[in-house]
């Protein structure tokens, strides 16, 4: 809405020449976070006493933990608070004709929407199964199905390669560039297409690049045709489990917070290189045209996490719930694919695949030992794996310090990966 307004006075006026502030990326991600942390830290606080007033608390069924039974009564549902903080300052900031903005405010709605209905339903109903797991899953599905049928699909989603590049992978070229590259001599030039591609980036790989239609070879010229047949199903794969990992990853209080807030900052980074022509082409990844918009759902993202951090951090005035937890995975998974970056979230994304490890391993082990042995044993003390370190006597907080230095870490690796090659 102030992008649309301010540009709009840029236009119209010759007084507003201030106005073109708004053209920065890195101004507007900067009055993003401001935004976004005043929404989560003082607006927050607020919200929370309206959910104690209404008796939002949550139920703490007693797994012997130390200082478990303290957090009963807790406000619970506070993921509206970082909705909110996500939402309002991109609404406002954003260019919303941008398809990359569009899926992303519809992902954050559609996602904190199934985990807000569960959470009213464990709350409001004392039905502490929640949601079915079944309708969860179906909305995730959904979710993935649009983001990837998007990506393939859509003449706004483009990436930039060179234009004999283009034409010798036989790639469906929408429209071509001329960059100058010489600023004496601008008749020197260098020639883009802007084409529709399933590519991606991965490190280790020749020019850090895959095209999913490779893994179609045996089609020949007919592959790029069908690769929506496993793209979309990798899609809908991906943000089912990085969304499912976050919420096994809210267990601790600031947890899931603090991680979330490392991975969406370093996504926020790639969004910024992928979408610099000068940027992608020194570490030699694909550069996106119209990405630069993510910069600031990305700094929205970051402030509101922190903000909530404010309010989640030990000892916790509030939780998250599924209202927060689903939506901070899913909203994750969906920023990089969006980036094309998807295939970096089992570095980036580390925790939540080492907490869902953790209950997948579990459950398989001590079923199979069951069968086995007639009594069923365990690899953990206790999963997911930040409750196997409480069992061993470690306080919550150094877990959780420890979990975000482990975060920052795998965050740092995942940039250097974009050298790897």
């Amino acid at each position: 809405m102030f992008y649309h307004f301010f540009e709009w006075l840029h236009e119209n006026f010759t007084w507003a020449s201030w106005a073109r502030l708004f053209d920065y990326i890195t101004f507007r991600a900067g009055l993003a976070i401001l935004i976004s942390l005043t929404i989560s830290m003082i607006f927050g606080g607020s919200i929370i006493n309206f959910l104690r007033r209404q008796q939002v608390g949550e139920t703490v069924r007693d797994l012997g933990l130390a200082g478990q039974k303290e957090k009963e009564g807790t406000p619970t549902m506070g993921g509206i608070i970082i909705v909110l903080a996500i939402v309002v300052p991109s609404v406002l900031l954003n260019d919303l004709t941008n398809i990359y903005i569009l899926l992303m405010l519809f992902a954050t709605i559609w996602l904190a929407g199934i985990g807000f209905m569960d959470d009213y339903i464990k709350v409001f109903k004392k039905d502490k199964k929640g949601l079915q797991g079944k309708f969860k899953v179906m909305g995730q599905i959904v979710l993935g199905f649009i983001i990837g049928a998007v990506m393939i699909f859509h003449n706004d989603v483009l990436v930039r390669i060179d234009d004999k590049l283009a034409m010798d992978k036989g790639y469906e070229i929408i429209k071509m560039v001329d960059v100058p590259i010489d600023k004496n001599n601008p008749s020197k030039v260098e020639s883009f297409a802007y084409v529709k591609a399933p590519l991606t980036n991965v490190p280790f790989l020749k020019n850090n690049e895959l095209n999913y239609s490779n893994l179609f070879w045996f089609l020949g010229e007919s592959a790029s045709k069908y690769i929506w047949i496993l793209f979309i199903p990798l899609i809908i794969f991906i943000i089912t489990a990085v969304s499912n990992g976050a919420n096994l990853t809210d267990g601790l209080d600031g947890l899931a917070t603090g991680v979330s807030a490392i991975i969406g900052g370093t996504l926020g980074i790639l969004a910024y290189v992928s979408s610099n022509t000068v940027f992608a082409d020194y570490l030699n990844i694909l550069y996106i045209p119209n990405s630069e918009e993510l910069v600031i759902f990305c700094a929205c993202f970051l402030g509101g996490c922190i903000g909530f951090l404010w309010h989640n951090a030990y000892p916790a005035r509030v939780f998250m719930g599924d209202t927060g937890s689903l939506m901070l995975g899913g909203v994750i998974a969906t920023l990089a694919v969006l980036i094309r970056k998807e295939l970096l979230i089992p570095i980036l994304c580390g925790i939540f695949l080492v907490e869902i490890l953790s209950v997948m391993i579990q459950v398989s082990y001590f079923k199979y030992t069951k069968n086995k042995y007639g009594e069923g044993r365990r690899v953990f003390l206790m999963s997911p794996l930040h409750h196997h370190y409480q069992k061993k006597g470690m306080h919550e907080a150094k877990i959780v310090a420890r979990f975000w230095i482990v975060a920052v870490l795998l965050a740092v690796l995942t940039i250097i990966t974009l050298k790897l090659r």
